[in-house]
């Protein structure tokens, strides 16, 4: 990630149920706007995630596009203008010391996880500490983030209340982990 806080103001990510309109999706996308790839690519079972950031303007501009050629095939999508810095790290795959209490947010939608994480960094002080979106995990996505107890029981509400009707697949506050568990999530 670079030193600026916030260098692409917006994220999006697209999910579509086909391999084949996700790729032809994702070309019309990045051909519509300056927008950067964060990812994109398959996730279980069968569908396709394009995750992309750039500034708000071209982020929405490429989600229109990407929602025309996705057509029938979309799951879900999010836009977030101004994404919790915590969340653009951990999206870029960085992963910060944990400590304190864990909390565990497991969902149907790697759209509403996405949305959930923002709401729960936004909500109290807590540190983002991995996401996961669909890979090898039944195409669900997980995130973990840790805190004082109050704060990771604040977020956890934060996120469940974002995440949408139908999506939240488990949740779990661990108060007092022991700390072979933080290598292991």
């Amino acid at each position: 990630m670079l030193n600026d806080p916030h260098p692409f103001p917006a994220i999006g990510l697209l999910e579509l149920a086909s391999i084949a309109r996700g790729i032809s999706t994702c070309d019309a996308m990045v051909k519509k706007a300056s927008i950067r790839l964060i990812r994109a690519g398959t996730t279980h079972p069968g569908k396709y995630t394009i995750l992309f950031r750039g500034g708000v303007g071209e982020v929405n501009e490429s989600m229109r596009a990407g929602l025309a050629a996705a057509s029938d095939a979309l799951i879900d999508s999010i836009v977030l203008a101004n994404p919790h810095a915590q969340l653009e790290a951990v999206l870029e795959a960085e992963r910060p010391t944990m400590q304190g209490a864990l909390g565990i947010i497991e969902s149907y939608s790697l759209a509403g996880l996405i949305r959930a994480a923002d709401a729960a960094l936004k909500a109290t002080e807590i540190m983002a500490n991995k996401i996961r979106l669909g890979d090898d995990i039944g195409g669900k996505g997980y995130f973990v983030f840790s805190g004082e107890l109050h704060d990771v029981q604040v977020a956890m509400d934060a996120a469940v209340e974002h995440l949408g009707p139908g999506l939240l697949a488990g949740r779990e506050i661990v108060a007092n982990p022991h700390e072979d568990v933080f290598t292991a999530v």
